[in-house]
């Protein structure tokens, strides 16, 4: 049977701009390209500007995930500054960051992924007709109420920063905010509706308490099984039904995880530096290596970029980030054996490409490693080994488990106010080199400053977006999307779901584009070429 090339154009629901190219032979994929086909150029944006203008420019990067871009930004600034960030300041920070995470998580499971859980391909399934009850798009009964309640949490971020998204109240020294007991009330208010409104009778079907309780495959089997709310539950009929359209047989990936850690420890990290970071987080940082199963740390230090398949005149060696000049090329036609995208191929310099996001957040956070008094869940890491690696299916729970833990952490923040203390220390300002670090809703994401004569001299973002949509290597080495659209199976070449079921289960973001076709017009929407 001849190779079959497709061309999908794009991917995306929401972030428009991801292309993949797939041959399939046999009904399955056995070649990937994904092309970013954006160049927004912040990087240049930011020559030569104040040093806090990242404080105001790079949270428009993403209009779901900026308070963690503000966040990136604010500690570059903190760690090139020497800055003092009081403990108040740090919880008010990650409080921000986790409400916007968790709004994330709902609005991308419900209004990007579940809905493909109702495409004709599933009709023989015996969970379809009650999928497409709850899942159709804008019909669902569970599509509806979970968009509609993501709002809810961010509502906490707009206490504190005036507004959500775009805000920057975070700044180098703490945060432009003092948050009153009539804050920190209503605060509790909206977290406890989001959680008796949805997340224990819609989506658990269980008290957090008790899903807290699951630390195994097997235990979240026998959770299954325990009692039929559960079962009936979102994630009980989005997990049986995966596994029996078989989401767990493909999407494997490149078998490495990458992860920053996040939540700087309120009393830890009050005077922060790049090397100290790693101890002072929460939710620890590294690489999980599933062919040694082992932790290892993730020094930013480590992280290269290669432009070999990129759109980019700065040859084909591999740069640190910092080092890099950010020149785009004026030819950017795509290239399949050449360039291809305006994504670079992100990679550590000793372990090569590593995945990002959830799952590799999860993974780490079941290894061992780190500091004794740091965030350890083993539950992630135990399915990811009983059943045999990464998959669609896995990438889904790794995601939504986050939810419970991080509604965990805003409860532990609200707590942990001391509203009588200090939110911000004034720096003092100075020429320098400054790295920020977070863990956005999808995965490892840093900023890196270089300050000289009181103006930003470079500026660099290296996104979750950029560790798993890149190109290939100079070594010819698969990025983590085309490397987990390998061995995917093709039902309908005219159709093919399983490519965007991939694909979206990165929950790739290449944002503020949207690939539109007007009937009136004739203009492009989408591109899509079976060859």
């Amino acid at each position: 049977m001849p190779i079959q090339t497709l061309d999908i154009a794009p991917v995306g629901r929401v972030e428009g701009d991801l292309d993949v190219r797939v041959e399939i032979e046999d009904g399955y994929v056995t070649n990937a390209w994904t092309h970013a086909e954006l160049f927004r150029g912040f990087e240049i944006i930011l020559r030569g500007k104040d040093p806090q203008a990242g404080l105001i420019v790079t949270p428009r990067i993403c209009g779901i995930c900026g308070g963690s871009h503000l966040s990136s930004a604010s500690w570059a600034l903190d760690t090139a500054w020497q800055t003092e960030v009081p403990r108040n300041a740090i919880l008010a920070r990650n409080l921000g960051q986790i409400v916007e995470t968790i709004q994330s998580i709902p609005r991308y499971f419900y209004g990007l992924f579940a809905i493909d859980l109702t495409h004709q391909n599933y009709r023989s399934s015996h969970f379809y007709d009650e999928a497409c009850r709850r899942f159709a798009a804008f019909t669902g009964k569970s599509y509806e109420l979970g968009v509609t309640i993501s709002a809810k949490p961010v509502e906490i971020y707009a206490l504190l920063g005036g507004q959500w998204p775009h805000s920057s109240y975070m700044v180098p020294g703490g945060v432009m905010c003092a948050p009153t007991l009539s804050d920190i009330t209503r605060a509790w208010g909206m977290l406890e509706y989001f959680r008796t409104n949805w997340l224990e009778p819609v989506w658990l079907g269980c008290s957090l308490e008790r899903y807290e309780e699951i630390q195994t495959y097997e235990d979240f089997q026998a959770w299954l099984e325990e009692d039929i709310k559960h079962r009936e539950s979102d994630l009980g009929l989005y997990w049986r039904m995966g596994l029996e359209i078989g989401l767990d047989k493909y999407g494997v990936g490149v078998e490495k995880f990458v992860t920053w850690g996040y939540l700087p420890h309120e009393d830890k990290y009050n005077k922060p530096t790049i090397d100290g970071r790693n101890a002072a987080v929460i939710m620890k940082g590294g690489v999980y290596d599933s062919h040694t199963d082992k932790h290892s740390i993730m020094d930013q230090a480590f992280t290269r970029e290669n432009l070999s398949h990129s759109w980019y005149d700065e040859g084909t060696q591999d740069w640190h980030p910092s080092d890099r000049n950010t020149s785009p090329t004026i030819n950017n036609q795509k290239d399949f054996v050449g360039a291809y995208s305006w994504s670079s191929a992100v990679l550590h310099q000793d372990l090569g490409r590593l995945e990002a996001g959830p799952l590799a957040r999860q993974l780490v956070a079941g290894s061992n490693g780190g500091e004794t008094w740091q965030h350890y869940d083993p539950f992630i890491l135990d399915v990811f080994k009983k059943m045999g690696g990464a998959s669609v299916h896995l990438r889904q729970l790794a995601r939504v488990h986050e939810l419970v833990k991080l509604y965990r952490q805003a409860e532990r923040c609200l707590r942990e106010f001391k509203l009588n203390e200090s939110w911000y220390i004034k720096p003092q300002e100075k020429d320098g080199k400054g790295w920020g670090a977070t863990e956005a809703a999808r995965g490892a994401l840093c900023h890196w400053i270089e300050i000289a004569e009181g103006k930003i001299k470079s500026y660099q973002v290296i996104a979750p977006g950029t560790w798993n949509i890149g190109p290939r290597d100079s070594n010819g080495h698969l990025g983590p999307v085309e490397q987990a659209l390998i061995g995917t199976p093709i039902t309908d070449p005219t159709d093919p779901v399983e490519v965007g079921h991939v694909a979206r289960s990165f929950d790739s973001c290449l944002v503020c584009t949207v690939h539109a076709h007007d009937a009136k017009t004739g203009q492009e929407l989408a591109r899509f070429r079976t060859a």
